[in-house]
């Protein structure tokens, strides 16, 4: 059996993982235990009740955390003519057309938000391959594919986050830094909360959420008590 870490052994002190926490004492919970000398990311876990083979049970969408994510965004605009100025104004780091397509393709990745101009998704389907397996491909579904890209890029800065379904039915979410207050975290999990749960199919049966755990980058995963959250 593995020896404990002292990390480990303080985590086991202040932390019941057999217990469902209502968001706020989890969140205090997880700001008490010992971390690592990096800013963690805290993350929401969710395990829910739908197939994700079936297209009619898909759950995606987007949000604007109210207190932002902690992350400093570089955002990539494709767009051509005037719309380049608009975009760069709004504070894109990358604007460019076929430049940056070719400089994608070629394997450069240093961006975490793409945003397209709908003119240029022809080209930007090109990109598929290797922008969908990173979950980075533009869609109209999400607002990254707009002409208003000014307000695209603001939002992507300010905090607006993506979730989406993957093959195992589970969503992956950061929240925002462990160094947040204890009330900006509570409030950005209670926003996505909302979100996925009014984001259920018309197809999916029985309980839509099955199961949620908070966590940090490197800590334990705290379930949340569902029925506090008002989850169905």
């Amino acid at each position: 059996m593995a020896k404990l870490t002292k990390r480990q052994k303080e985590t086991q002190k202040t932390a019941d993982l057999k217990k469902a926490y209502m968001v706020k004492e989890a969140v205090s919970i997880l700001k008490k235990i010992p971390h690592p000398k990096f800013d963690e990311t805290v993350e929401l876990a969710f395990n829910l009740g739908v197939d994700p083979k079936q297209s009619d049970q898909m759950v995606r969408g987007t949000m604007m955390l109210p207190n932002g994510s902690g992350k400093k965004v570089r955002v990539l605009v494709l767009c051509k003519g005037e719309a380049a100025n608009q975009a760069k104004e709004a504070g894109a780091e990358y604007v460019g057309g076929d430049d940056l397509i070719a400089k994608i393709s070629s394997g450069w990745m240093d961006f975490d938000v793409v945003i397209s101009s709908p003119d240029m998704m022809r080209d930007v389907g090109k990109l598929g391959k290797v922008l969908g397996p990173r979950g980075l491909m533009p869609n109209p579904k999400t607002g990254s594919v707009t002409s208003d890209l000014g307000r695209a890029v603001k939002e992507a800065k300010a905090g607006k986050i993506e979730f989406k379904l993957d093959k195992q039915g589970n969503i992956n979410v950061g929240v925002g830094k462990i160094s947040f207050e204890e009330k900006a975290i509570c409030e950005n999990i209670d926003t996505v909360v909302s979100a996925i749960n009014k984001s259920r199919p018309q197809t999916a049966k029985g309980r839509f959420i099955k199961n949620i755990s908070v966590s940090t980058t490197m800590g334990p995963g705290l379930r949340l008590d569902l029925a506090k959250l008002g989850t169905t």
